[in-house]
């Protein structure tokens, strides 16, 4: 398998922290944003959107994040990154779509460069970014609020880890106060302590800046 990604790339992250849980190895081709290098043609033939991450396994090419994290799920089921029960299922994916379709895009590098584009001081830029991501944690502190933990919906990482984690470091890179989300960061605290989310992390990838 080939991942398509960035190190910085919370999206990529996600899937990163996937394959380790699975016991999977990829090679990793990193595109790096910043420089627009996912809007090479080679690339775009790949994947038409132009962003990462994108999954290649032989002829199989998948795109989306949570669309690849479902297709590792379905065809790699050890162990599991969903509950047995549909509603726990429901409530896992209910909170990683909170994260990666209503919190992660209006906040990535894409909206943030068009707000640039559009006059904003840098400050403002800075402090949308902040919005976006303390308005969508502070709504995920209320959904697990009640989870014993200590992951985010039970004693191992879910769907839900995978999107947290990265989310988490955005928020920190964009100077929110993460301090008002302890369950999150209690969460947060279990998943690091698996190698298979340290190996994941930004800081380790061979294109870290």
């Amino acid at each position: 398998m080939k991942l398509h990604g960035y190190f910085r790339s919370s999206a990529s992250y996600r899937v990163r922290i996937a394959l380790n849980l699975k016991g999977l190895s990829a090679d990793h081709l990193p595109h790096h944003l910043r420089k627009g290098e996912q809007r090479d043609p080679a690339y775009l033939a790949i994947n038409p959107q132009g962003l990462v991450p994108t999954l290649q396994d032989r002829d199989t090419v998948i795109t989306q994040s949570l669309a690849i994290i479902e297709w590792l799920e379905e065809t790699q089921p050890t162990p599991p990154l969903l509950p047995k029960d549909p509603l726990r299922r429901a409530h896992v994916r209910a909170f990683a779509l909170a994260l990666a379709c209503d919190t992660h895009p209006v906040q990535n590098l894409k909206v943030l460069a068009r707000l640039r584009q559009l006059g904003l001081p840098e400050e403002a830029v800075t402090g949308w970014a902040a919005w976006a991501n303390s308005e969508g944690l502070a709504a995920c502190e209320a959904l697990i609020k009640k989870e014993p933990g200590p992951f985010c919906f039970g004693e191992a990482p879910t769907m839900a880890d995978l999107c947290l984690v990265p989310q988490l470091a955005n928020a920190r890179r964009f100077g929110v106060d993460i301090a008002a989300y302890p369950r999150l960061l209690k969460a947060e605290a279990a998943a690091k302590n698996l190698k298979a989310f340290a190996d994941a992390a930004p800081e380790c990838q061979p294109d870290a800046e």
